[in-house]
């Protein structure tokens, strides 16, 4: 793909709704269960440079796509009929400080079928006493399902929040918990 091509908008039908996805330059900018690519494209950086309300981004079909959207699309499609590591192969692309994009790395290793507590992800951040932060890279992550934050929990185990939802965060992790206890009865 080549950089000068404008950042696109994809819109998939899923289980759990519709999931668009805007991609540019070979990455996933941002995804989530909204028809709305506006509000999708306001939680991509400034530097991406997608214009006010995404006015910068071309809507497009499967068969227009940048190559990203369509790997991104196999990808969701996969994960959706069962292959849960499809979706880390998607390249995503992000920018913040060094802790949320150190805290956005360690949400793409949490595995299926786990959950974190906020505390315990911190912990994996780097910084045990950064759980309030970890809750904040959750909470401005832009590429929902590539970057899983649905996998962090609270400490009591209830599921916390989630942009998209509860309904779907809780779909995400029961989908995936049934899977990979299918895949390995032992755990």
């Amino acid at each position: 793909m080549h950089a000068s091509e404008k950042p696109q908008a994809l819109t998939l039908t899923t289980p759990d709704g519709p999931l668009s996805i805007i991609g540019h330059d070979g990455f996933v900018l941002a995804s989530g269960w909204t028809e709305d690519s506006a509000a999708l494209a306001s939680l991509v950086h400034k530097e991406f440079a997608l214009g006010a309300g995404g006015q910068g981004i071309d809507h497009v079909g499967l068969d227009d796509a940048h190559p990203v959207l369509r790997d991104a699309s196999a990808a969701v499609s996969a994960y959706y009929a069962g292959d849960l590591d499809a979706i880390k192969q998607i390249p995503v692309k992000q920018r913040s400080g060094p802790f949320r994009m150190r805290a956005w790395d360690v949400l793409r290793e949490v595995q299926p079928g786990e959950t974190l507590t906020y505390t315990e992800y911190a912990i994996r951040c780097g910084n045990e006493k950064a759980a309030r932060a970890a809750a904040s890279a959750c909470a401005m992550n832009a590429a929902a399902l590539f970057v899983p934050c649905h996998r962090i929990v609270r400490s009591d185990g209830t599921l916390g929040g989630f942009r998209y939802g509860i309904t779907i965060k809780e779909s995400l992790l029961k989908r995936e918990s049934r899977i990979v206890s299918n895949e390995d009865p032992a755990q």
